[in-house]
């Protein structure tokens, strides 16, 4: 993933996620918005014992793997798949979100990635480069689109360097992109150029029932952090909404929305009262449903409280662990999508 900027939701213009390295020192970039690491096949083929330079540099870092997304990349023989298959359930025990990366270009066959269920789908950038002008590579990035719906996948389009391209990914329903074209000002925002009219008419009847395809990573934070390393975390990234405070097992104990948490410290003496204090003081108690919530369910379960009818969600699974967050905005175009 070489292009530049942050992985930006298309629909919220928030940048939720951000391509990484480790350095040559062995550590990952600082800043609160969850990290994506290219991991090569030919590494996971050679088993567990090949990730532990990942896993300590997550541990130097002061990051968990619920933060981090690996983008499994390059070509996959039938002669590494049971290696493979045992790395990668490791991978996820562990709280890895996974993702196939050269979609529509690598040889990853078809059946591993629908067994894997990975978190997000990367298209080629070579195939996006060719979009809309290439009518088969618009027809590949189709499929993957496709492939990836039918599996409860996000799909990623990189590299977007012209509005010709975010149009057609934005009408297969792709949600998340990032490229030259969604790079961030000078002020560090990103602005996502709105959809022609006839665009954004057909968008959203495209997306499923499911919560969990609305899912975005959350920033976390451990369930013990002090007031001024959430306010650390909304002030490096404007497009956060909220942050979640989680145990050890990544299990949701706490939820700070933005606005009001960023009152509280703002307010006369708020500052010296609560900076060095645990946040969970002025955290409310997470509101979570389960992955496979139906968006319905989800936006009555957001209603039952007037006074938090609009914070984030928190997406669990089956054993009520984080996986991210669903705003409210989102379930809401959903069903008015799936009503219209």
């Amino acid at each position: 993933m070489t292009s530049p900027g942050p992985i930006v939701d298309l629909d919220t213009g928030t940048a939720i996620a951000r391509p990484a390295a480790v350095d040559a020192a062995g550590f990952l970039p600082g800043g609160p918005l969850p990290l994506v690491l290219e991991l090569p096949f030919t590494v996971v083929a050679r088993g567990a014992g090949a990730l532990v330079p990942l896993h300590e540099a997550l541990r130097r870092s002061g990051r968990h793997p619920r933060d981090t997304m690996l983008l499994l990349s390059g070509p996959c023989g039938a002669a590494e798949r049971p290696v493979l298959q045992v790395t990668l359930d490791g991978l996820g025990n562990l709280g890895y979100l996974l993702g196939f990366g050269g979609a529509g270009l690598e040889s990853v066959p078809l059946d591993m990635v629908a067994e894997v269920s990975p978190y997000l789908l990367a298209l080629s950038p070579e195939v996006v480069a060719r979009v809309p002008r290439d009518h088969r590579a618009v027809a590949v990035a189709r499929a993957v689109v496709e492939l990836a719906r039918g599996i409860g996948a996000h799909v990623l389009a990189p590299g977007i360097e012209e509005q010709a391209q975010l149009a057609a990914v934005r009408g297969w329903g792709v949600r998340l992109a990032h490229g030259p074209l969604l790079a961030p000002g000078r002020d560090g925002r990103v602005r996502v150029p709105l959809p022609a009219p006839a665009e954004a008419a057909g968008m959203g009847a495209q997306l499923g029932p499911r919560v969990q395809e609305l899912v975005m990573p959350a920033v976390t934070l451990p369930a013990e952090a002090k007031a001024e390393e959430v306010v650390a975390a909304f002030g490096d990234e404007p497009s956060i909404t909220s942050v979640i405070l989680v145990d050890e097992y990544q299990r949701p104990q706490g939820s700070l929305d933005r606005g009001r948490f960023l009152l509280s410290i703002a307010a006369r003496y708020g500052h010296a009262l609560h900076a060095t204090k645990p946040a969970r003081r002025l955290a409310d108690p997470p509101r979570t449903v389960p992955k496979s919530t139906p968006a319905v369910a989800a936006m009555r379960a957001a209603g039952q409280d007037s006074a938090r009818v609009y914070d984030d969600l928190v997406v669990t699974d089956e054993l009520n662990r984080c996986m991210g967050i669903v705003r409210v905005s989102d379930l809401i175009r959903q069903v008015t999508a799936a009503n219209g």
